[in-house]
């Protein structure tokens, strides 16, 4: 008897959600099966990878990153065009770091005047990420909002704490698309939803992001809780889950010890700049394979890492 594959038919569908303008415009989501289930049914959008860089030259990161873009990390407009014609990303995530009232404290008009800059020295899309102070990011992506008007770039992102001030101004008064931040449980990641599209937010100008951490370092409850959300906006028709997600790795990854253990320090772990290309990689592709329709990296060689493991798989 000839071997006949069952196939898994899910009645709901992830939202397509365009971010970025002009012919290098990328779209996230559209699919109606789990990740790469090319046998099961339509796959939508390819997933997506971008390189993250910052506003300010980053003391704190890793040496070997820092001597990477050391030619360049002092100036985010040229950082971001070295990132785009050496590296060929999909799109480009610039975190406001100097923005941080605990660090340099750049005032929201002079951030809008680097978004602004960065964003037109470029073709590809930007996403555009706070200082993780949800205060001060409501006041810094109004004005930068309306410095990139016309771009349609995703802003990483709208808390609970801050969901009206910055669902508004990205999502309402200027027409980018809102990242709803959520922190690992799936009842967090739909009451964000569902507030934004109170609020007035379309849902197909929302991504999610659901959390993250490295590899190894609670992974587990990150992937549960996407298995939960992807599998309620498909098999339950779920609504207010059919929105793609963007996870940050690199936020992450960089920051534990074994990417910032120095090799004087623990020789026997060999490479550092080996170590934290191996966790970024290892978090993205778990992302990836767990309903993430893009992610964030910073090395190039995780970049190029994770680029074949998607065609590969799609």
């Amino acid at each position: 008897m000839a071997f006949k594959m069952s196939v898994q038919k899910y009645a709901g569908k992830i939202s397509e959600v365009e971010i970025g303008a002009g012919e290098k415009a990328i779209k996230l989501g559209g699919e109606n099966v789990m990740p790469f289930y090319s046998f099961d049914g339509e796959t939508g959008n390819t997933q997506k990878i971008g390189i993250e860089i910052l506003d300010v030259y980053p003391e704190n990161w890793v040496e070997p990153l820092k001597n990477l873009y050391k030619d360049v990390a002092s100036n985010p407009v040229d950082w971001a065009k070295f990132v785009e014609e050496k590296f060929s990303p999909d799109f480009i995530c610039l975190k406001f770091e100097g923005a941080d009232p605990n660090g340099f404290d750049k005032s929201p008009e002079e951030c809008s005047e680097i978004a602004k800059s960065v964003v037109e020295a470029i073709s590809i899309p930007l996403v555009i990420a706070g200082c993780n102070n949800h205060e001060k990011d409501a006041k810094l992506f109004e004005k930068v909002a309306a410095a990139v008007d016309g771009y349609n770039c995703l802003f990483l992102a709208a808390v609970e704490e801050n969901y009206k001030a910055v669902g508004a101004a990205a999502g309402l008064a200027y027409p980018h698309k809102v990242g709803a931040e959520s922190s690992v449980d799936i009842n967090l990641a739909k009451q964000l939803n569902i507030l934004l599209t109170q609020l007035g937010v379309k849902g197909e100008n929302i991504v999610m992001n659901v959390g993250c951490s490295a590899v190894g370092y609670g992974y587990e409850y990150v992937a549960s809780t996407m298995d939960r959300i992807r599998l309620a906006a498909f098999g339950q028709n779920d609504k207010t889950l059919q929105m793609p997600i963007i996870t940050p790795v690199s936020f992450e990854t960089w920051n534990v010890k074994e990417s910032v253990a120095l090799v004087e320090e623990v020789p026997e772990w060999g490479s550092q700049e080996e170590r934290g290309i191996a966790m970024e990689v290892s978090t993205a592709s778990s992302a990836l394979a767990g309903g993430a329709n893009a992610v964030i990296l910073r090395h190039p060689k995780s970049l190029e890492t994770i680029k074949k493991f998607v065609n590969e798989l799609a």
